[in-house]
């Protein structure tokens, strides 16, 4: 079993982590005019200019409208203070604008967990799956990868985790599973909570 205790750099996703999930992402690539099943961000970022401003403006308006519905996921602020108490450092890895999960934190009562500099965005960081937020903001904490993990609910999370060579773990509330990139699974945060003792 993986020793959490020792843990002191914690970044997690946001959406579906600390946060109940409340993405309706049919309805968003509906709007964007995007097929099923398509990576959004991806999707985007192939379009030419003009036509990638106007559907990031449009992600933007689609983001606002869910981040200010969110509610903390059982256990989050719980987990989030004890992870606090033992003076560990906190980020936020996620696809959302920077703006956007600021407002989510604020929904929920997490905000004052983070540090505006250790809440990247995808315009702070590559989106996931890419390690490149976890690795910046180990820099900035001059963090060691061994004594860090991450945390999220979906297969991204975990892949950017295992790329960057960090303890990942999977918070699994819809009974799915990616064994190869999971360290260690839970089914919500209350259980990870007292996990951190064992």
């Amino acid at each position: 079993m993986v020793s959490l205790a020792h843990k002191r750099y914690w970044i997690f996703d946001l959406d579906g982590t600390l946060t109940k999930p409340v993405h309706d992402f049919v309805h968003i690539r509906n709007e964007l005019g995007l097929a099923p099943n398509t990576d959004i961000l991806s999707a985007i970022a192939l379009q030419p200019e003009e036509k990638r401003r106007t559907m990031l403006t449009h992600l933007d308006e689609l983001e606002r409208y869910y981040a200010a519905q969110a509610q903390p996921a059982e256990g989050a602020v719980e987990l989030l203070t004890k992870l606090d108490k033992k003076g560990c450092c906190l980020g936020i890895l996620t696809r959302n604008a920077h703006e956007f999960a600021l407002l989510s934190l604020q929904a929920i009562g997490a905000a004052d967990f983070f540090a505006s500099k250790d809440i990247l965005g995808r315009d702070e960081a590559k989106p996931k799956p890419s390690p490149e937020g976890i690795n910046i903001l180990l820099n900035q904490w001059a963090g060691d990868n061994e004594e860090a993990v991450m945390v999220g609910d979906f297969h991204f999370d975990l892949l950017s985790g295992r790329a960057a060579s960090v303890t990942t773990v999977h918070v699994d509330m819809a009974d799915r599973h990616w064994p190869e990139e999971t360290d260690v699974r839970v089914k919500n945060l209350f259980e990870l909570f007292y996990r951190l003792d064992e």
